[in-house]
Parts: C-alpha cells; structure tokens; sequence
C-alpha cells in the first residue's frame, strides 16, 4: 500500500492541470475514483491503488517531475525573489504547481540547460561534490585564447581566491579563437568566468550545453522547457 494523498494533488502531478484548472474538473462532475463521480479535491487515495479516470480517461500519476529548461539571461536560478524574475516564472502552471527546484545554478546573465526537479533524492546526489557531473559550456571571450591558455585551463587554473580547479577540457570553436567549448566537473561560485579571468579573459557569452547524461534540446527555444524523456531519467539515475 502506498501513501494516501489528496486527489487534487494527485491530478496536477498527472498534469490534469493548474489548481484551478484540477478544482473545476472535479465541479463539472468529470473526474471517478473507483467508479463513482468524485467532486471534491480534499478526498484521500493511495494513487498506487486507486482508478482514477478523467473524461473517461486513466490517470498515470508521477511522483516526481523532471523538466529541461534552456535558460535565457536575465532570470535568476532560484524559486522566487522579490526583486527579480526567476526560472520558474518560464514554467507553466501546471508544472509550476508541483514544487519545482533548479539542480545547481546559472548566472543571471547565463543561457542554456537547466534541470528542475522535485526529486530532492536525485538532485543531492548530482549537486554531490564527489559525483564530479561533467558540464559542457559555450564560452565567448573578450579576446583570443592562446594555446598557453588552453593548456592552463585543460591542467586546471588558480582562481583568485586560491583554490586550483580540477583539470577542464577545452577547445575553441571558431578560427578567431574567441569562442571555445569548455567542460568542468566541479560547481564553483561563477567558476568558468573565474577560470577565463585567470588567464586574462573576459567572459562574453555563456551557455550552458550539458550536464551530465543530458544534452540542451536544439528545439529548445529559448525560455521554453519540456519534461525528460524516460531514457534521460532512467540515465540521470544512474549517477551517484
């Protein structure tokens, strides 16, 4: 037997929709449980158990959701501030509704691949220092780099606060050398930006393409998200 929860909170994790959207399918008489008309959200179910069906139709209840964003600037990785717009504020209602963390963080000015989650198990373990998650970065700098700074950064550098970086893998993509891919395997505080500056870079540009088993969807427009395939969940899990 499985835990007993509301049904309201069972329909939006099945992604019937928002609170509203879930509270008036019930009041126009469009949700069973096990095969009667049930009008009120309060009702306890085990959703292990239960047969739960909208307009006739089955109702697959997740516990956890995992969503990809590609993350545009100027959107804080946090879950909400005062002040400024957050990634969840790019997320719809209905996924919204369901307590969704970021797994690490980008800069505010940082694009790309962001993972949300309300798997707290999941998202310790990749956040885990020791699980050394490689992270795959677009990087566009003020000026060349030169091959004496590719090599520093693939040996690792020192930042200004004195800690030296774990060993990177980096080449550049362009013929200016202005932009490089950058791959890191540690979650220091603005480490890439820290990392160009050690050796006289200024950071431009950054997206983040990867992380981990995951790769940034190419449809993915930006400030747009979709949930995980079940393949990159089940390879997600095998981290840690």
């Amino acid at each position: 037997m499985g835990k007993r929860q509301r049904l309201d909170k069972i329909l939006s994790h099945a992604g019937c929709g928002s609170r509203r959207e879930v509270r008036d399918l019930l009041r126009a008489r469009r949700v069973m449980v096990n095969g009667r008309v049930v009008t009120g959200g309060e009702l306890g179910i085990d959703p292990e158990q239960a047969s739960v069906l909208v307009d006739g139709q089955p109702v697959q209840y997740r516990e956890f959701t995992y969503l990809m964003l590609n993350k545009p600037a100027g959107y804080l990785t946090a879950t909400r501030d005062r002040n400024a717009p957050t990634v969840l504020d790019l997320v719809p209602e209905r996924w919204r509704v369901r307590r969704l963390a970021p797994v690490g963080r980008l800069d505010k000015d940082t694009e790309g691949l962001l993972l949300l989650t309300n798997d707290g198990p999941l998202a310790h373990r990749l956040l885990a220092p020791a699980s050394r998650i490689p992270k795959t970065y677009l990087v566009r700098v003020d000026k060349p780099v030169t091959p004496e700074d590719l090599q520093s950064l693939a040996a690792g550098v020192v930042l200004d606060d004195g800690y030296w970086t774990l060993p990177a893998q980096v080449r550049p993509v362009n013929e200016g050398n202005t932009e490089l891919e950058l791959t890191i395997y540690e979650g220091k505080y603005h480490q890439v930006k820290r990392m160009l500056k050690a050796v006289g870079k200024q950071v431009r540009y950054l997206q983040r393409r990867t992380m981990g088993p995951l790769v940034l969807d190419p449809d993915l427009g930006l400030g747009a998200c979709r949930e995980l395939t079940a393949e990159e969940i089940a390879r997600l899990k095998t981290i840690g």
